[in-house]
């Protein structure tokens, strides 16, 4: 699948079309489940996600329909988080960021400036960094999915000027989401975070509730940030991704052989869309330059430093433990702090 503009354009205008008429016969169907996400309907993970829930009400024959609510349609993510674990909702993509604040060491994949490209990142999370993780997962009750879907190396952008070094983010008020190891990396940069959740970020810019936020470009563009934001800094401080979850009970409500047919539309879905991805990111930076951005490419040198001295990894190394942190500086290839 080629992805561009005009792809992405088309593949939106299709999702409420065939949802509806999905919609139109869930009736019919044994196992009607929602998935509820935060992306906007021309982000690649719906576009994906849509392919992937046809195939699977085809493939059952009918006898799963998965409907999807897509752009915070059903409340902001900590709202869907507690959903999908009381059964509101049966499936939910969500950052293991803001899934630490229920499974504390889920955010260990984004540790600031530990992944130094997608070379490290895709055999770490299909490896065992992302083995560990799941394990974690698992133990709050939810089903997680074997492939984690790309949301990608993260941004920061600004109204008030770019960010060249460290030192530019002290004082920086910067919108993050709601997860502890995003303040804790701002607040050594000694900026100052403000915990949002992402369906608020873009009237939070606008008004001046912050100065800035920071995203991975696809999210970026598909959420029109450039209309509210003029700088962008290519920081690529860490990277990020979406777990795949599930409630237990729903799950485990389907049987095994449906299960298997859930589990491996989504799972090739969520690698179509790493490939989606990466060949928008190609594109997006020219496109968020025509549409007004002045971009730059700081050397990351003095951030990585002041999150050194800050005691940054220190400190999440003891909250991760000995054990989660060499998986991690294994996956990496190398020590971090």
């Amino acid at each position: 699948m080629n992805v561009n503009r005009r792809t992405l354009v088309l593949g939106a205008a299709a999702v409420p079309l065939v949802s509806t008429i999905r919609f139109a016969g869930a009736q019919t169907a044994e196992f009607n489940y929602k998935y509820a996400n935060n992306l906007p309907l021309t982000h690649p993970m719906n576009v994906r996600a849509q392919e992937a829930m046809d195939k699977i009400r085809e493939e059952t024959s009918g006898r799963v329909s998965i409907q999807i609510f897509p752009n915070n349609q059903l409340g902001a993510d900590t709202d869907m988080l507690s959903q999908v674990r009381s059964g509101g909702v049966e499936f939910f993509t969500l950052s293991p960021l803001i899934l630490s604040t229920l499974v504390a060491k889920a955010s260990i994949s984004g540790i600031g400036f530990a992944f130094p490209s997608y070379d490290e990142v895709w055999p770490a999370m299909d490896g065992d960094l992302g083995a560990f993780v799941r394990g974690e997962i698992e133990k709050s009750n939810l089903v997680v999915l074997d492939k984690i879907w790309d949301n990608g190396f993260r941004q920061i952008t600004s109204s008030t000027g770019a960010i060249e070094s460290a030192e530019d983010l002290k004082g920086f008020k910067i919108r993050v989401p709601v997860s502890p190891l995003w303040t804790s990396m701002f607040t050594a940069f000694e900026s100052a975070p403000a915990s949002i959740n992402f369906a608020e970020v873009y009237s939070s810019l606008q008004t001046g509730i912050v100065d800035g936020q920071e995203n991975p470009l696809a999210i970026i563009s598909t959420a029109k940030l450039f209309e509210v934001q003029k700088f962008l800094s290519m920081t690529n401080h860490m990277w990020d991704g979406f777990w795949f979850l599930a409630n237990k009970r729903a799950w485990e409500a389907m049987p095994e052989d449906v299960r298997e047919i859930v589990a491996g539309h989504v799972n090739e879905a969520a690698v179509n869309e790493r490939a989606d991805v990466a060949e928008l990111n190609a594109t997006l930076r020219g496109e968020l330059e025509s549409n007004g951005m002045a971009i730059n490419e700081p050397d990351t040198a003095s951030f990585r430093q002041k999150l050194a001295d800050a005691g940054f990894y220190g400190e999440w190394k003891g909250n991760y433990g000995e054990d989660a942190w060499a998986i991690l500086e294994k996956a990496v290839g190398t020590k971090l702090g």
